[in-house]
C-alpha cells in the first residue's frame, strides 16, 4: 500500500517511465466516456489526466478564464508546464465544456502529436446509441491510421475481458472498504484508483491482487461516522485525508475518480460486436450529470451505495464553477433530505490549501450533527 501511495503522488510514475523506456506509447484521456479497451487493444497505454491537487494556474489562466473549473485549469497548467510531455496523444470528449476548453487550449499551445475527439451524446435512445457506436469505430480507425497498426475485434474482446477482471478486483476492494470493519480508508482507495488509471493493465491486475491479499485482515477503527463522498472530479488524496483526520471515514463514494468509472459491467455478453457492447455500456451507464433525463439512475446509484456501505452521512462536493455537478448536487441533496439521510453540500476551491480550514470546520459540524442524531 505504501508503494501505491508513493506512485500516486507523481504524474509520471515509475510504471509509466518503464513503459516509455521499453518503447511503449501513452495516450491521455480525460473522461470516463472513453472506452480505454480500444487503446489497450492497440498495444498502447491509456492514462487518465489528473491534477493531483495542483493549485498553480498562472499560465493556464491566460488561456482559460478564472470562471472556468479550477480542476481543468490545474490540469492545463501541468500540461503547459511540460509535466505531461510523456504523452503520445490525447483523446478528447465532450464530457463538459470546461474539459473541452482545457484540451483544446492545451493543443493550441503545445500541439499533440495525435488528438482525436469522441462526440458523446447527452441522451440515450436507439439513434444516440447508433451514433456513439459509429463514433467508437471512428476512434478505432483514427488510432490505427496515426500509429500505423491494426486493431481486431478479437483484441478488443480480449481487452474487454481483461477490464472486466480489473473491474471485479476494484469492486472487491470496495466490498472490503464497505464492510462493518473497513479494510481501507477512503484516501487509500482513492490512491488505488488513481494509480489504476495510470499504469499498464497487465501491471494493474497483479498490483490489485497484492493489495487485496495484503489488506484482507485489516480493520480500520476509531472513526466517528461512516461517510459517502460524491460529486465532481476529485483526485485530491490530501482532501480526503483531511476529512478522515477529523473522524469521518469515507467508506464508499460516487465519484468519477472512483466507483462511477468502473461499476457498470460491459453489457450483453452475447453481443458479437464489441463496439455495440461498449456503446451500450458506456452510454447507458455513464452515471454523469452531463447526461440529460438520467437523474433517477444517479440518485438510485447513490442510494444503493448508502445502503450497501451502511453510510451515516453523505458529503456532496463540487469544484467552484463546475456547473453540472453544482446543479446535480442540489437535486441529490433534496432527494437525500427527503429520505432523512444526513447530507452536507460543499463548494470548494480545487487544490487550495487556504480553503481546507473552512472545509474541515463544515465537516466537523456535520459529524457532530450525525452524532447528535443517533
Amino acid at each position: 500500500m505504501d508503494e501505491i501511495i508513493k506512485q500516486t503522488g507523481v504524474v509520471e510514475n515509475d510504471h509509466v517511465k518503464k513503459w516509455k523506456d521499453d518503447g511503449g506509447r501513452v495516450i491521455g484521456y480525460v473522461c470516463v466516456a472513453t472506452p480505454t479497451e480500444v487503446i489497450d487493444a492497440a498495444g498502447l497505454m491509456p492514462y487518465r489526466i489528473r491534477a493531483l491537487g495542483n493549485s498553480n494556474t498562472e499560465i493556464a489562466d491566460a488561456h482559460m478564464s478564472r470562471f472556468n473549473c479550477n480542476f481543468c485549469r490545474s490540469c492545463l497548467q501541468l500540461g503547459l508546464d511540460g509535466i505531461y510531455d510523456f504523452l503520445d496523444g490525447m483523446i478528447e470528449t465532450n464530457g463538459c465544456d470546461h474539459l473541452r476548453g482545457m484540451v483544446e487550449n492545451w493543443n493550441y499551445v503545445k500541439k499533440f502529436d495525435f488528438l482525436h475527439y469522441i462526440k458523446v451524446p447527452h441522451i440515450v435512445d436507439e439513434d444516440s446509441l447508433k451514433y456513439y457506436e459509429e463514433e467508437l469505430r471512428l476512434y478505432k480507425k483514427a488510432i490505427e491510421k496515426h500509429f500505423n497498426l491494426a486493431i481486431t475485434d478479437e483484441e478488443i474482446w480480449s481487452q474487454i475481458r481483461r477490464h472486466e477482471r480489473i473491474r471485479d478486483k476494484l469492486r472487491t476492494i470496495y466490498e472490503m472498504r464497505e464492510k462493518d470493519e473497513p479494510a481501507f480508508t477512503g484516501a487509500e482507495v482513492l490512491s488505488i484508483f488513481l494509480l489504476a488509471t495510470a499504469v499498464p493493465a497487465g501491471v494493474l491486475e497483479g498490483l490489485l491482487d497484492r493489495v487485496i491479499e495484503e489488506r484482507k485482515d485489516n480493520k480500520i477503527e476509531g472513526y466517528k461516522a461512516r461517510l459517502l463522498l460524491g460529486g465532481s472530479a476529485t483526485d485530491e488524496v490530501d482532501f480526503v485525508e483531511e476529512i478522515e483526520g477529523i473522524g469521518g471515514l469515507v467508506v464508499t463514494d460516487a465519484l468519477c475518480y472512483g466507483s462511477r468509472a468502473f461499476w457498470p459491467h460491459i453489457g450483453d455478453k452475447k453481443e458479437s460486436d464489441p463496439f455495440k457492447a461498449m456503446a451500450k455500456t458506456y452510454l447507458e451507464k455513464l452515471l454523469c450529470p452531463r447526461m440529460f433525463n438520467d437523474f433517477p439512475s444517479r440518485r438510485d446509484f447513490l442510494f444503493s451505495a448508502i445502503e450497501r456501505a451502511k453510510v451515516e452521512g453523505v458529503v456532496l462536493i463540487h469544484n467552484k464553477f463546475c456547473d453540472v455537478h453544482g446543479v446535480d448536487n442540489v437535486l441529490l441533496r433534496i432527494a437525500l433530505e427527503n429520505k432523512g439521510i444526513p447530507v452536507l453540500q460543499l463548494e470548494k476551491e480545487y487544490g487550495a490549501a487556504a480553503d481546507i480550514g473552512r472545509m474541515k470546520t463544515r465537516v466537523q459540524a456535520f459529524l457532530e450533527r450525525i452524532s447528535d442524531s443517533r
